[in-house]
Parts: structure tokens; C-alpha cells; sequence
């Protein structure tokens, strides 16, 4: 596959740069924050990334130390990444991240439910996370690599999006297989009924093993052919993770580049 320069930009500032460590720590989620900061300084010719994606501890050390605009702060939320807990401690784990300054919370589709013959009772737990987020984005991860076909692809994608997510989102990179080019245009064509049905829009976030350049354009165009270009913004698009920001660097740069 040709690498194309416009599009890896783009893919670069639709990026969830994720740090999601059991050893973090208030000073590593700084520096990492604070090479978002500087980012432009070191490549004036991109665009920053879309969000920085944390624990929920760290989100309101993340809003403090964040100086760049328009970057958001994101956080796994709602007993991440297995969502195998209280529906009241995923409410106040929800709540507390927003009230101490997340822009987005990430949470997980809880299959005890889905895959337990209770799926009213799970699209109700993601409405009730939805009514706490407010006015926050809130992106359900559907852990698709579960899923046991494509039929259960479509029915959680559909669950999600009436219960009011914002994104639908592939994995939690915690489990295999993550993303699969599969699983994303089956999201997608989901994504598009949801609209014609509807009219709201829902973004779509591949994430988990999606560490290459090539690997990204492969998911941007899958974007792209079913959704349009009218999906090719960070306000409907986000990839991740740290890894893959280097990676597009490098192509970018035409030189190996670590920088985040």
C-alpha cells in the first residue's frame, strides 16, 4: 500500500494517545502530557492529537498539566476493561471523571449481560453511564474480538448507538484478536444505518493491535468507503494508540522517530 502524506496527517490528529499502565504514575502521566504540549514545537507541520486517553486517576492531573487547545481528555471508565463490577461504581467512577475534567469517558459494552441474555439490562446500564456523561462524549467498546459473529457484531453496534453512544469503538487492546479490518466495516455499515434511520451521527474508533502506518490508512479507508468523508474528523474518527503515533512519524518523517 502507496503512503499517503495527507492522510497520515489526518490519522495523526484523529489519535487517542493512550497511556493505560498498572505503573503509572502522577509523574509519567506529566511527561507524557507534556510532550503533547510540545509537540508542535517539534513538528510544526501536524496537527495535534485528538485526546490523551487515561485512567481516571489521572484525568484531572492530565487537564492540569494539558496547554495545548482543542485536545480532549479522555478516560476508561465503568470497571475498565472487563466492566465486570457495580452498575453504582461504574455510575461514580463515570461521574467522578467527568467532575474532575474528562471531555470523554470510555467505557466497555458489559457482556455478562449482552452475551447473558439480558441485553435490555445492558443497554439500560449504558444509558444510565450516557445520563451521567452529560454532554461528554461517551464511546462504548464493544470488545468485537467476543463476539461470535458478525450477526452479534451488528446487534451490540445497534444496542450501543440507541443507547446513546457517541462512538462505537472495537477493543480494549486488552484481549485477541483487537481490531480487525472485519469487525471495522461491519461498525461502519452499522454506523451508516444508524444515520439513515436517525440522522445522528456516531463516530468510530479502531483501537487495539493497530500499530503501523499501513495499518491505520487500512482502517481510515474502510472510514472513508463506508462512511464518507463527512466521518474524516477527529470529531468522528479516532485510532490509536502510542505506538502507532511513532509509526506514523516515522513514515511521516522519513526517519525512525520515538517520540511519544
Amino acid at each position: 500500500m502507496d503512503m499517503f502524506p495527507d492522510k497520515l496527517r489526518l490519522c495523526l490528529s484523529c489519535m487517542d494517545l493512550t497511556t493505560l499502565n498498572t505503573t503509572d504514575t502522577a509523574e509519567k502521566i506529566i511527561a507524557f502530557t507534556e510532550k503533547v504540549n510540545r509537540f508542535g514545537e517539534h513538528f510544526p507541520n501536524y496537527a495535534p492529537p485528538a485526546a490523551i486517553c487515561v485512567y481516571p486517576k489521572w484525568g484531572r492531573t492530565v487537564k492540569e498539566t494539558l496547554k495545548v487547545p482543542g485536545v480532549k481528555v479522555a478516560v476508561v471508565a465503568g470497571g475498565f476493561p472487563n466492566s465486570q463490577t457495580f452498575l453504582d461504581v461504574k455510575l461514580l467512577e463515570c461521574l467522578m471523571a467527568v467532575e474532575q475534567g474528562a471531555d470523554e469517558v470510555d467505557i466497555v459494552l458489559p457482556l455478562n449481560l449482552f452475551q447473558g441474555g439480558c441485553a435490555n439490562e445492558a443497554a439500560q446500564e449504558i444509558r444510565a453511564i450516557k445520563e451521567v456523561a452529560g454532554d461528554r462524549h461517551l464511546k462504548v467498546i464493544l470488545e468485537t474480538g467476543a463476539l461470535r459473529s458478525t450477526s452479534e457484531m451488528e446487534d451490540a453496534s445497534f444496542l450501543a448507538m440507541e443507547a446513546g453512544a457517541d462512538f462505537i469503538k472495537t477493543s480494549t487492546g486488552k484481549q485477541e484478536p483487537a481490531a480487525t479490518p472485519q469487525a471495522a466495516e461491519t461498525m461502519c455499515r452499522c454506523i451508516k444505518e444508524y444515520f439513515r434511520r436517525t440522522g445522528r451521527k456516531v463516530g468510530f474508533k479502531p483501537a487495539g493491535g493497530i500499530s503501523s502506518a499501513k495499518d491505520a490508512l487500512m482502517y481510515l479507508n474502510i472510514v472513508e468507503q463506508t462512511l464518507g468523508g463527512e466521518w474524516m474528523t477527529p470529531q468522528l474518527f479516532r485510532i490509536g494508540a502510542s505506538r502507532l503515533a511513532n509509526s506514523i512519524l516515522t513514515e511521516l518523517e522519513q526517519k525512525t522517530t520515538v517520540y511519544f
